[in-house]
């Protein structure tokens, strides 16, 4: 796993070669841990893809002409260019945020209609009051 030092690295092959339960024990547990990696692996997205494959097929081609022509930059980078300037997600957000938009403005007419109506109620209750005041006297 790269958590060791050379000399640990050493020590463990050689107790590997003198002991085949140990041997047999690491052998299980690195197919335990490839298995378990794999299980949960995630495969990249279509465009990450396409750069690992031109990365990969640009080294080939720097390793054969280095073989020619000597040592090769080792920062070779691959521009990338994003085309899309619009954020992508789920189909089914559209609707319900469509859905929240109306229902918030509904709410909102609803909200507004009440409140005037509130108001012209209390406004009537203080022009009765008022006649009811004024006919007592």
């Amino acid at each position: 796993m790269g958590l060791t030092n050379e000399d640990e690295q050493a020590q463990v092959a050689e107790m590997m070669l003198s002991d085949h339960e140990l041997s047999e024990y690491v052998t299980e547990l690195e197919e335990d841990m490839k298995r378990y990696f794999a299980g949960g692996a995630v495969p990249p997205p279509e465009a990450v893809r396409d750069i690992i494959v031109l990365r990969s097929i640009r080294e080939k081609n720097g390793r054969s002409k280095s073989e020619s022509q000597g040592p090769v930059d080792a920062q070779q980078y691959l521009n990338v260019e994003v085309n899309d300037t619009h954020m992508k997600v789920h189909k089914l957000w559209r609707p319900a945020f469509i859905a929240v938009f109306i229902l918030s403005k509904i709410f909102l007419i609803a909200g507004l209609y009440f409140y005037f109506k509130s108001v012209a109620q209390q406004e009537e209750i203080e022009k009765i009051k008022t006649e009811m005041h004024s006919e007592n006297k």
